[in-house]
């Protein structure tokens, strides 16, 4: 019997899944055919996600498939500096918790359905809208950009080169686009919960069999103290600082996914929203560690591979794994599935983000305000097609590894958190001093970025938010109005102390 995945077995466990996730999308389309009568209910799912739902589908948003695949690869090629990736997804969700029980209550008091309609709300400032909106879409297409290379990488790798690059991606993104079109957020989050039981338990066995058949963390040591010893140690000074951009970078970036936000709106109650986030914090712990550790074990299985070969690292221990043991094999076909799946369902909800954004805040906001919600839909709809056709010929030829694209992106997106975050708590906080904030800080984000410009070591995307919080700030205080003392009275100190809990 062939057990490493390769022909007919490849194909069969993409055509299993893709089945799936198809009948997912039909069945939720079939249960409710009004999902496409209000925006609430294709975007948020009719704000109606239990603790179960909600969890997954945080977990599949967090957790895609640039963390299997994309954080593998960069323990094998940096060794135990990776580290930090525990940390910082650590981070996330204590801003998780920062801001969102908090935002939930907004956003159900005022029916509020984007990130944008929140900036909308607070700030009254068409140019804070815009360009907000603007960021969030830039962000979005590049982590869908990012979630399509991680396709093809994924189906390469795990079926050994016999379904191409190309043709994984293709098949899985119509996949993707259907039962999205068909369900919106309920196929989302529905996916997201196959996915992430099926991503945890191929996990963990794939661990257990690298362990198994290359050994553990004493020989893959042993290794890299013989032929890279730089790799071994923890990071020293300017790595302490490097480590510290990205607790910043990506634990505020994010937390302000506007998937993720759209997740927090869509929570059935603050109980489920926050139960949800409290078993994510467990999280970093059983994936990014997890991963961590197979990413360092994979320097005995397969040592000296190139930076474009170690992107595939984790399908390749896959396989190698499955064509020793039925047991393992059956574990891998779940793990193959569940990355694919991860990959997937996480596209699918930056898609359906980019859509609403799209829809609501710049066709129904400003382009056509009589429009009907199913028109906005459709529209949301159309464009988010054409924007994965656009990106789907950008990621025929990939820009950079996993990682880099990565980077790449919360740069920029970091700069929307003190708008959405600050605004939340700071009544005094100036429409004008948040534009101009938001603005220079991405402008010198984007700089920095194409430049190459790393001064004192700070990465660009932290330059550009502290520039933009001193602006907001010095601005809020010159320009803001202070809250009368009623205003203050009147406000519900209470609410906001449990939301910071």
């Amino acid at each position: 019997m062939e057990l490493a995945f390769s022909g007919t077995s490849g194909i069969l466990i993409m055509l299993f899944y893709g089945i799936i996730m198809l009948l997912i999308g039909v069945g939720t389309y079939m249960r409710n055919k009004n999902v496409h009568s209000s925006l609430e209910e294709y975007y948020l799912g009719g704000r109606g996600l239990g603790t179960m739902v909600l969890f997954f589908t945080f977990f599949a948003t967090q957790y895609s498939g640039n963390t299997v695949i994309g954080y593998s690869a960069e323990a094998y090629r940096v060794g135990y500096a990776n580290l930090v990736s525990i940390p910082f997804f650590i981070m996330i969700i204590l801003v998780y918790l920062l801001f969102a029980p908090r935002m939930y209550k907004l956003s159900k008091k005022h029916n509020i359905v984007t990130p944008v309609d929140w900036l909308e709300m607070k700030f009254k400032s068409k140019a804070v809208s815009i360009l907000a909106a603007i960021i969030m879409l830039y962000a979005l297409g590049n982590f869908l950009l990012e979630q399509l290379i991680a396709i093809g990488q994924g189906v390469a790798g795990l079926t050994g080169g016999t379904v191409p690059y190309q043709a994984g991606v293709i098949f899985f993104i119509v996949i993707m686009v259907v039962y999205g079109w068909l369900g919106g957020m309920r196929s989302v989050a529905y996916t997201d919960t196959m996915q992430g039981i099926a991503l945890l338990v191929g996990v963990f066995m794939l661990l257990i069999g690298t362990i198994v058949y290359f050994g553990g963390l004493p020989a893959a040591g042993d290794y890299i103290r013989t032929y890279s010893p730089e790799n071994l140690g923890v990071p020293e000074g300017g790595g302490l600082v490097r480590w510290t951009n990205f607790l910043i970078l990506v634990g505020i970036g994010a937390a302000v996914y506007p998937n993720a936000i759209q997740r927090i709106f869509s929570a059935k109650s603050e109980r489920s929203l926050k139960r949800s986030l409290t078993q994510m914090a467990w999280m970093p712990f059983l994936t990014a560690g997890v991963v961590f550790v197979i990413g360092i074990l994979a320097y005995t299985a397969f040592p000296d591979l190139s930076v474009e070969e170690s992107e595939q690292i984790v399908g390749m221990m896959a396989s190698a794994i499955a064509n020793e043991n039925i047991i393992f094999y059956i574990a891998m076909v779940l793990l193959f599935g569940g990355i694919i799946a991860a990959i997937v369902s996480t596209a699918d909800s930056v898609l359906l983000t980019f859509s609403s954004i799209v829809s609501k805040d710049i066709y129904g906001r400003y382009i056509n305000q009589e429009a009907s919600d199913n028109k906005k839909i459709m529209v949301g709809k159309i464009v988010g097609v054409i924007a994965v056709a656009f990106l789907l010929m950008v990621a025929w030829n990939p820009p950079g590894t996993l990682y880099q694209v990565f980077v790449l992106k919360l740069e920029i997106l970091v700069q929307v958190a003190p708008a959405i975050i600050l605004g939340l708590y700071w009544e005094r906080s100036h429409a004008k001093s948040v534009f101009a904030g938001m603005l220079t800080g991405a402008l010198v984000a984007a700089v920095f970025t194409f430049a190459g410009l790393t001064p004192l070591g700070i990465f660009s995307g932290v330059w550009g938010l502290i520039i933009n919080l001193f602006i907001y700030i010095v601005g809020s205080f010159a320009f803001g109005t202070a809250p009368s003392k009623d205003a203050v009275s009147s406000m519900d100190g209470q609410e906001a102390t449990q939301a910071v809990r």
